[in-house]
């Protein structure tokens, strides 16, 4: 089971978005959803909205369900 798959790999996929929005994304696989949300992190938290798209990233990274 790779780090993409699988809930241990959505575990550990989270964690890392919990320290930098979009990296679980990126230890998936998903080169631009990672992108996406790691430049709407930092451009929102200008506003004081980042927390947002964190929180955003990270329950994505956590529910990503590969397609079969």
């Amino acid at each position: 089971m790779s780090a993409g798959q699988g809930s241990a790999g959505n575990v550990i996929a989270a964690v890392c978005s919990l320290f930098v929005p979009g990296l679980g994304q990126l230890v998936q696989g998903r080169l631009l959803k990672a992108v996406v949300m790691f430049v709407l992190a930092v451009i929102l938290w200008f506003f004081w909205l980042g927390w947002i798209i964190h929180l955003w990233s990270i329950l994505d990274a956590a529910l990503f369900k590969p397609r079969a």
